[in-house]
Formats: C-alpha cells, structure tokens, sequence
C-alpha cells in the first residue's frame, strides 16, 4: 500500500521475516504434519512443533499447553463452548462483558439455547469493568469467566489478574480473549485458565490462532467439531504448517522485539493524539483515563460522521467504531457501552498504529486528517445556511 496504514487492530501486515519462514513450506516442503511415516511428514511435524513451541514461549506457557486453531474466533468459540459444555451438569452460568467481540458476546449468549444463565456485564465510563459488580455476578454455579484482556476498538487493558482472582475465589475458570494483547502487553497465563491468540494480529498470517488451555490444574474441554482426533482431540483437522511456521516466526519476533516496540509505538501513539487534538476543534479522546494498548488511539470529532471523513482521505487507511450487518451500519456498541450517544459513536475514529509506522506517517496523516475534517465542516455549514 502506497498510503499510511492506520488499521492494526483490524490486522496487521505480514513481517518480511516471518514471510521467509513461511516461504519453504509453500512450496517444496508440503508433507501432511499428521504423517509421520516418511521424511516429509516428518519435517513438517517437527516445523509445527517448533512453532509450538515458539507461541507458547511468547506467553510463559508449555508447548502442550498449546492448540492451534483457525484464529482467535474459533479460539474463543473452543474456549467458552468447551469449558462450559464439559461442565454443564454442575455449573450453568457464564459471566462476560459488553464490550468483548462479538465471537465472544455470540458464543457466551448461544449458551442460552443449552440452558445456561448468561450473565453480561456493563462497564465504567472508561471502559474498565467494576470489580465489584463483577464479584457479585460470579457465583459458585458460574461455569466460566471470559474477559478480554484488551478491547479491539478503545484498547482498553481489563484488570485480568484482579478478575481472575476473583473467579477463581468462586470456583470458576477464567478465559481471556488476547488477540489484540500478545507481544504488545505482559501477559501472565498463571492469571488465567485459557487464552485465546490470533497470528495476524502480530504480524503473522490470517488464518492461524492458538489456544491456550491450562494443563495443572488440568483444564477440560469438549471439542466443538470432530474428525481424526488431532491437537489432544480438542482441534481436528489437518493443521497449515506454512501458517503454523509464520505464527512462530512472528512470536518468536515479539518475545525479542515487543517491549521495545511497544515504547516507539505509544510514542507514536501519542504524538498522533497531540497533533489531532491541536489541529481539528471538538476532538474528544474514548477511553482516555484507562490504561490502552500502546498503537491504540479511538476518539470523536464532533459535528462530523465518521465514513464521511475516512471516505475524505483515500491515502489514510483507519476505521470507525462501527460494524456492518446486513446493508446497515450501527454505532459501535462497544462506544454505546461507556456512555456514547449515537452522535459521537457516529463520529468515532479508531486508529492503530504499528510497527511500520513512521513520524512521517503520523504527520501526514493528521495532516490530511485535519483538511478533510475542516473542509466536511465547512461542506455542512453552507448546507445548513
């Protein structure tokens, strides 16, 4: 892409390194990693495993403790539909927040349907959840606790230690949706029973995730699909060892890398939201008082929609706070969660900023972030004069 790209919550572009990893076994290295009776096979197991290996080395976790999925939605799908299905005939409640993703907030309330009590939690203005309304929603019957533990609009970080200790105080598992926060925060998979980790969200390829799933105390699930039995017989299928390698490879880089990066990147960050602030009036920052994802910016500018002024700058690659159903577009309800009118969620921008990113970028982008939004304003006044 010629222009700036604003975007990496939605996804993030694929490393050059982890482009080279992947690049042999596209190719000339494509044995089955589930047939192991001939050297091809083999190579391709032993690549899976190193990559393994290499995703749960990034969180502090044993490479068994690792199961390769499609991506963090069937991650979270494994998470919260195993663990609750294993033990429906002694707890029936689900805790979890408005403002997860959608793969969580559909999985949790399909339960429903199967008899379970869902319980959906709302948050503070800042988008934190309220520990004490929390411990008075887990009780001993609740089953399962998912929160995530950092939101892909408003990059809000959610206590996860605190609400672990919580849950786990009532006898509940705890699950984390991570997608947005591995190699970009310190994560500690001692707080938590299960994790779910997305590959191109670290710049890594699409289609590859990870579950994390606690082995002592064992942690059980039941399998959402069937087949050959394969990752401990929670995941079957053929696994995509060129996917499996990437995702290895961009772990591997964001155990050497994150916390450096993680400085340049909020610098970044936060030389975004000055200039913005200081160029365009009516400029209002979500979520500003709790702690965020280091590329993380999300904010309104008054008086303007949104769509309007990312179709007003082609060369910026940014979104909004919405999401498309259907030929609709909804404010975000993530937004509406902290408070937001429909105004303001309307006229939210998400920015993500990332490992490519330059000064030079940020510049611009305001730059041409800041003519368009003067030229939509003066646009609307002559209309409405």
């Amino acid at each position: 892409m010629s222009g700036i790209y604003l975007d990496h919550h939605a996804t993030t572009p694929l490393d050059p390194r982890v482009y080279e990893a992947m690049k042999p076994w596209l190719t000339e290295r494509f044995g089955n990693p589930h047939s192991e009776n001939h050297v091809l096979g083999r190579g391709a197991a032993e690549a899976v495993e190193t990559a393994r290996a290499a995703v749960a080395s990034l969180i502090g976790a044993e490479a068994r403790e690792i199961v390769f999925t499609s991506g963090a939605t069937e991650a979270n799908n494994l998470a919260i539909l195993g663990a609750a299905r294993f033990l429906k005939d002694s707890k029936r409640r689900v805790v979890t927040v408005a403002t997860e993703h959608k793969c969580v907030l559909e999985s949790c309330l399909s339960l429903r349907d199967e008899s379970f009590e869902v319980v959906v939690l709302g948050v503070r203005g800042d988008g934190l959840v309220d520990l004490a309304e929390l411990e008075r929603a887990v009780t001993p019957e609740t089953a399962l606790v998912s929160v995530m533990a950092a939101n892909n609009e408003i990059g809000v970080l959610q206590p996860v230690r605190d609400i672990a200790a919580l849950a786990h105080a009532k006898g509940a598992l705890v699950h984390t949706d991570a997608a947005q926060a591995v190699g970009k925060i310190p994560l500690d998979i001692a707080d938590v029973d299960l994790m779910s980790l997305s590959g191109h969200k670290i710049y890594g390829p699409m289609g590859i995730g990870a579950l994390y799933v606690r082995r002592r105390p064992r942690v059980r699930l039941k399998p959402i699909f069937h087949g050959g039995g394969q990752e401990r017989g929670l995941r079957s299928g053929t696994l995509p060892v060129a996917l499996c390698v990437g995702f290895g490879a961009a772990c591997a880089i964001a155990r050497v890398e994150g916390a450096a990066e993680a400085l340049r990147v909020a610098a970044l960050r936060d030389r975004l939201q000055a200039k913005l602030l200081k160029a365009i009036l009516g400029v209002r920052v979500n979520a500003v008082d709790a702690p965020r994802l280091p590329g993380n910016l999300n904010l309104s500018v008054s008086g303007i929609d949104a769509l309007q002024l990312i179709a007003a700058v082609p060369d910026v690659a940014l979104s909004t706070g919405s999401a498309c159903t259907s030929a609709d577009v909804e404010p975000s309800y993530v937004l509406k969660a902290l408070g937001l009118d429909e105004p303001a969620a309307r006229a939210s921008l998400r920015f993500g900023v990332g490992r490519f990113n330059t000064e030079a970028d940020i510049d611009r982008a305001v730059a041409l972030i800041a003519t368009a939004a003067a030229r939509l304003r003066d646009t609307s006044r002559v209309a409405a004069g």
